[in-house]
This record gives structure tokens, sequence and C-alpha cells, in this order.
């Protein structure tokens, strides 16, 4: 393994392409809706399911929270579906992803969320768990349910330190 720190950087859609969608309304197509008394923002990240007899789950997640530096030692990937993380606080969060490598995951990206964004991490991408910073936090999650084993994990043989920039 080569420089076993990573350092977080700044949560953006062009960044983060790679691993899936930044959700968050600034920039996003939006219109009024139910006589013009609410905006809909539409369409915010492409929900993926695979295999037989799957339909999306939606869940509120509450999260204790991590300091930084942290050690990441296990990565996870759902095969069968994409995750979308979309946070009910103003609390920032850690988002950590990695390239697949023939079934094992490349080195890990950390970003950091602003208040308002949250994140859909595309199908089979590895990442690391749900890992608030600051406070507890409570995050709207949808998700795949159905048939089929969708998690797979990883875990790293020497810790990687996840460190501010």
């Amino acid at each position: 393994m080569s420089d076993p720190v990573i350092h977080v950087e700044p949560l953006t859609a062009e960044a983060f392409a790679p691993f899936g969608q930044v959700i968050e309304l600034a920039g996003a197509q939006h219109y009024p809706i139910n006589n013009g008394m609410t905006e809909r923002y539409h369409d915010l990240a492409r929900v993926e399911l695979g295999g037989v007899h799957a339909r999306p789950l939606i869940s509120i997640f509450r999260g204790q929270p991590y300091a930084l530096p942290l050690y990441l030692d296990l990565v996870e990937r759902h095969p069968l579906g994409s995750q979308a993380f979309y946070p009910l606080s103003e609390h920032p969060f850690l988002v950590i992803v990695a390239h697949d490598l023939s079934g094992t995951p490349d080195r890990p990206h950390a970003f950091r969320t602003e208040p308002g964004q949250g994140i859909n991490i595309a199908m089979n991408t590895w990442h690391g768990v749900l890992t608030p910073l600051e406070a507890a936090s409570d995050f709207l999650v949808v998700d795949r349910g159905g048939d089929g084993v969708n998690l797979q994990e990883y875990h790293f043989e020497t810790p990687y330190l996840v460190r501010k920039a």
C-alpha cells in the first residue's frame, strides 16, 4: 500500500461523479406543483435496482458522530443497488468511496459534505460506513430491498488514517 493517509476534500458533483451523484437543491431542475405552494426538485439521483424481485426502500438512519482523524479498516458495497443518504440536519458528514480493482477496493477518497448536500452511491461502489461529524444525525436513506445478497464487506490489512486536509 502507498501512503496510508487519506485527506478529506470538499464534496463536489465533479469530484464525486465516478462514485455516484451529489444530491443538493442548488442548481437542480425544479418547478412549482400543488397550485404553486410547493417547489418540486426533480430527479436528484439515479436509483439503481438490480436482480429479481427488487424494490426501493425508504428508511431513516440515525448515526452517532465520529471525530477526525479516524482509522478506516472496513468498506462495503452493494452489488444489487444504489444507496442514497440525505441528511435531515445541517451537520456535515464524511463520505468515503473507492473504485473497484478486480473485486477489491482501490485507494479510498474522503469527502466532507456542506449543509444541504447528500449523496447517492452508485451500485457496486465501495464505500465507508455512515460517518456523521459533529453531532448525532438522522438521514433519509433510499436503497434496495428484495432477493439476493446485496452486501459485501472488505477489511483492509493496514487501516488508512483519514484526516482533515
